[in-house]
C-alpha cells in the first residue's frame, strides 16, 4: 500500500514542480487571445470552462489504453509501475502539454500542421498519413474493446442475449453523431457527468482494496521487485514494456486529441491544469489499475491465466464484479466502457478535422463535415473485422511512434526560440530507441533481428535523429532571423 500511495504522491508533486517548470520553459501569455476566441465558429471553435475542458480533455485521453496497458504490462510486475511515474511525467505530461499549447499557439492547428511548422513538409506529410491511420486503429480499438464489455455485461448479468456485432452498429452509430454535431452539443454537455462515474471507478476500486480481507495492495511484492523483470513467461521487459504501457505513461493519440480542447481553452494560464494535470490524472488511473491487476489475483501466474481466458477485459470484468459487488461492479464496469467510447468519437472527430486541414475545407457546413466523415466510418467498420489483437499490437506501435514525432516538434519549437530544448529532447530519443527497437526486433510486426543489434541500431538512429533536429531546428531559426531582417529594411 506504502509503495502506491508513493507513486501517486509522486505524480501529484510531479505536476506542481515539473510541470510549473515545463510551464515557465514555454513561457504563457496570459493577454494573448486564444483561439477559442479568435476563431470561434460554433462547431469546433467553442469556449469552454476549465473544469470542463479538464474532464473533457481527460475523457478523450484516458481510452482502454490506461487500463488495458497497465494490466498487461503487470505481468512484468512492480517495474510497471516506475514506468508509469517516469514515463508520465518526464514524457507523457510533457508531450500532451506541448501538443496543447502548440495548438493554442498556431490557431488550434492538428498535429501534422504543427509539425510540419516545424521540422518541415516532409515531416507533415508522413504526420497526416501517421496520423489518419493511428486514429482509425484507435477508432477501432475503441470500438470494438466497449462493444465486447457491454456484450458480455448484458449477456452475464440479465440473461439476455445479444450479439457482439448489434453493439458495434450501436456504438458506431453513435460516434457518427458525435464527430459531425458542435462539440458542446455532446461532448461539451455529457462528458464532465462521465468524469464523475471515472472518478467513482477509479476510487472505488483501490478502496475496495485497500479494506479487503481477502486483497491486499501488491501484498507479495518486494521493493526491490520495482527493478526487476518478474514476467511468468520470460518476455523481455526492454522494450515491450514501453510499448505495452501507452496511454498510461506516454501516448501520440494524445497529440491528436489535444487541438481538440486547444480550440476551446479560454487562456493560456489554463494549459498546466488542462494538459499537464490531465495526463497526471491518466497516470493515477493507470497506477490503480496496474495495482487492482497486481493484487486480486494473487500472483502473477493467476494474472497470466485471467489474461489467457479473455484478455484485459476479463481482468476488467473480475476485478469490478469482485470488489465492489453486482451494483458497484455494474457502476466500475460502465466507467471504463465509457472511456474508450468518449475516445473513439473524438478519434474519428479529430481524423475528420486532420482531414480537412488537409484539403482546406472548412467545417461550419455540415455537408461538409459529413464528406470528411464518412469514408472514415466505412474503413472503419471494414477493420473491425480484422482480429482485435492485431489490431491492438499495431495501434500500440503506431502510437508510440506518433509520440516520437510530437517530442521532436517540441524539441524543435524549444530550439528555434532558443530554450531549454532537453525537456523535450531526452524523452525523444529515449522514446525513438524504443520504437525502433522494438519495429526491428519484434518477429510479428517487425523484422526478428536479435535484441543486441536491434538495441544498437535503435540507441544509434536516436542520436542521428536527435543531431539533425538540433541542426535543422537551428539553421532554419537562423533562415527565419534572416528573412525578418531583410523585409524589415526592405
Amino acid at each position: 500500500m506504502l509503495w502506491f500511495l508513493t507513486c501517486v504522491a509522486a505524480l501529484i508533486a510531479g505536476y506542481f514542480i515539473y510541470g510549473a517548470f515545463v510551464e515557465k520553459v514555454f513561457g504563457i501569455n496570459e493577454k494573448r487571445l486564444t483561439p477559442a476566441h479568435t476563431k470561434a465558429d460554433g462547431v469546433d471553435y467553442v469556449p469552454m470552462s476549465t473544469p470542463k475542458v479538464y474532464l473533457v480533455q481527460l475523457l478523450n485521453i484516458a481510452g482502454v489504453g490506461p487500463i488495458f496497458g497497465p494490466i498487461m504490462g503487470a505481468l512484468y510486475g512492480p517495474a510497471a509501475m516506475l514506468w508509469i511515474v517516469i514515463g508520465c511525467i518526464f514524457a507523457g505530461a510533457v508531450h500532451d502539454y506541448f501538443s496543447g499549447m502548440l495548438s493554442v499557439r498556431n490557431d488550434g492547428a492538428s498535429v501534422p500542421s504543427i509539425t510540419g511548422k516545424y521540422l518541415g513538409n516532409g515531416a507533415k506529410h508522413f504526420m497526416n498519413i501517421f496520423a489518419i491511420v493511428l486514429l482509425l486503429l484507435v477508432g477501432v480499438v475503441f470500438v470494438s474493446a466497449p462493444a465486447g464489455m457491454i456484450t458480455n455485461l448484458i449477456n452475464e448479468q440479465t440473461g439476455f442475449h445479444v450479439s457482439m456485432t448489434s453493439m458495434v452498429i450501436v456504438i458506431f452509430a453513435y460516434y457518427i453523431l458525435a464527430t459531425i454535431v458542435p462539440v458542446d452539443k455532446i461532448i461539451g454537455r455529457f462528458y464532465p457527468l462521465f468524469g464523475a462515474l471515472l472518478i467513482f471507478m477509479s476510487v472505488g476500486l483501490i478502496g475496495a482494496i485497500a479494506v479487503s480481507d481477502q486483497h491486499q495492495i501488491l501484498a507479495g511484492f518486494q521493493v526491490s521487485d520495482m527493478f526487476h523483470n518478474l514476467n511468468p513467461h520470460d518476455m523481455p521487459l526492454w522494450p515491450a514494456l514501453f510499448i505495452t504501457i501507452a496511454c498510461g505513461a506516454i501516448s501520440g493519440f494524445h497529440a491528436t486529441q489535444s487541438p481538440l480542447m486547444a480550440r476551446c481553452m479560454e487562456n493560456e494560464k489554463n494549459g498546466r491544469f488542462v494538459f499537464f494535470g490531465a495526463m497526471i490524472g491518466e497516470g493515477i488511473i493507470a497506477l490503480i489499475w496496474c495495482a487492482v491487476a497486481l493484487s486480486f489475483f494473487g500472483s502473477l501466474d493467476n494474472l497470466s491465466d485471467a489474461v489467457r481466458h479473455g484478455g484485459p477485459g476479463n481482468v476488467v470484468y473480475s476485478a469490478s464484479f469482485g470488489l465492489l459487488g453486482v451494483f458497484g461492479g455494474v457502476l466500475a464496469f460502465l466507467g471504463v466502457v465509457i472511456l474508450p467510447i468518449t475516445s473513439g468519437d473524438t478519434a474519428f472527430r479529430s481524423s475528420r478535422l486532420i482531414l480537412a486541414e488537409y484539403f482546406n475545407m472548412e467545417q461550419k457546413t455540415l455537408r461538409n463535415r459529413l464528406l470528411m466523415a464518412v469514408p472514415l466510418f466505412i474503413i472503419g467498420g471494414i477493420l473491425t473485422q480484422v482480429d482485435f489483437g492485431i489490431i491492438w499490437r499495431y495501434f500500440g506501435f503506431a502510437n508510440q511512434t506518433t509520440a516520437v514525432m510530437m517530442l521532436w516538434t517540441a524539441s524543435a519549437y524549444l530550439l528555434k526560440h532558443n530554450k531549454l530544448h532537453w525537456i523535450c529532447t531526452i524523452p525523444a530519443v529515449f522514446m525513438t530507441a524504443v520504437c525502433i527497437t522494438f519495429i526491428l526486433n519484434n518477429h510479428t510486426l517487425g523484422f526478428g533481428m536479435p535484441m543486441t543489434i536491434s538495441t544498437l541500431i535503435g540507441t544509434g538512429l536516436s542520436l542521428v535523429a536527435m543531431v539533425y533536429v538540433m541542426v535543422t531546428s537551428k539553421s532554419k531559426a537562423n533562415s527565419d532571423e534572416l528573412n525578418a531582417s531583410e523585409s524589415k529594411h526592405a
